[in-house]
């Protein structure tokens, strides 16, 4: 019986020309323009300069500053009221202020004073910012230093290097750390709103009537519901797998059977979760806004893109019932940490139970007469 209503589910998909290109396009663009895109990086801000001393050391550090990839020079004003006017007509988002007499108090007093000035609209923008330039002033502070010191001071003086490591992500490309929990979100995308819509859709257009006065029991229906969006969401995290390979080169550091024993789990779990809305759903609209407000709570609280230990500690109590997160949190130990099952054991239970509950509830809220 199950075979028949398997055929059903997969001629209704191919018969709806618009799915199948959404199928392909999701992953596609997710993968190509999402990991570009979402990036909290802090690149690129608009730096004016006020250099009140035009010396050869004011032109090195502006030259330091603006080297260094994270500032655009776009304004070099000749006072800070000037420079300020820059930052209200939204030229600039960032003033250094070089005071007057810069080289002579270095030489002669051993240091001098500049004056960054952020404008913080943007908190975290503005804050960046002002550290970035602070940490360029410091280390332009030591190569002065180093250019002043005497060779037999040099000798007695003890030397530190710290050279920084970076494990797992070396080269802190966020690409690497924002790719896998995209594939999650599509996944969630693809295997929740598409279950959602099916039961309701057969609702509407009455062909769920026929179901319900056959023989088949409740459990083989949601079977027959679930398993074509298991495929779909398998292939395409294949595609998104694939894709993040060639474009990227990122590679899972883990076992690939390790991210589609849990991509499997989780399918289950959106697309039972899906199945349970379109159960108490009486029209498509109302199915699809009931799955986008879960679905937006449950990507803002997974992690993605603010830490979850940042969170305040009743937020962090909430995640704990967010599936999202559990899967996120095994896509990038995997990816980036070749985790392997026993390191995921607290996910692999959270997920199964997840599953079995959503589906549980999914085959007990079906209402079916007969």
């Amino acid at each position: 019986m199950i075979k028949f209503l398997l055929e059903k589910e997969f001629k209704q998909i191919l018969r709806n020309s618009f799915l199948p290109r959404m199928i392909i396009a999701m992953p596609l663009m997710m993968m190509l323009v999402f990991p570009w895109a979402a990036n909290q990086e802090i690149k690129n801000l608009r730096l004016s300069i006020v250099d009140n001393d035009h010396s050869t050391y004011s032109e090195r550090l502006i030259q330091k500053v603006t080297a260094s990839g994270y500032f655009n020079l776009t304004d070099v004003s000749a006072s800070n009221n000037e420079a300020l006017q820059s930052i209200e007509s939204d030229k600039a988002d960032i003033i250094l202020e070089i005071q007057a007499d810069f080289e002579r108090h270095l030489i002669t007093e051993g240091s001098a004073n500049v004056m960054i000035s952020a404008n913080s609209v943007n908190g975290m923008k503005g804050g960046l910012g002002a550290s970035y330039l602070s940490i360029i002033l410091q280390d332009y502070t030591s190569e002065i230093r180093d250019e002043w010191k005497q060779a037999p001071v040099m000798a007695t003086l003890p030397i530190i290097n710290i050279v920084p490591q970076n494990r797992f992500n070396p080269y802190l490309d966020y690409k690497v750390f924002m790719a896998p929990a995209i594939m999650v979100t599509l996944l969630t995308m693809l295997c929740g709103f598409l279950p959602a819509l099916n039961i309701v859709g057969e609702k509407e257009i009455g062909t769920i009537e026929q179901m319900n006065v056959t023989p088949v029991n409740k459990l083989t229906f949601i079977l027959a519901k679930l398993i074509p969006y298991w495929i779909v969401g398998l292939l395409a995290l294949t595609l998104c797998i694939t894709l993040a390979a060639t474009i990227y080169g990122l590679i899972p550091a883990g076992r690939l059977t390790t991210l589609y024993l849990f991509a499997s789990l989780y399918i289950l779990v959106v697309s039972g979760f899906g199945l349970v809305v379109s159960n108490y759903s009486n029209t498509m609209q109302q199915a699809m806004f009931v799955m986008f407000f879960f679905i937006m709570i449950f990507i803002l609280m997974s992690g993605l893109f603010t830490p979850i230990s940042s969170m305040p500690q009743w937020a962090q109590d909430i995640t704990a019932f967010n599936p999202l997160k559990y899967f996120i949190q095994v896509m990038r130990m995997v990816y980036l940490k070749g985790s392997g099952i026993t390191d995921l054991t607290m996910q692999m239970i959270a997920l199964c139970c997840f599953a079995l509950f959503f589906n549980g509830w999914a085959v007990l809220s079906y209402r079916k007469s007969s």
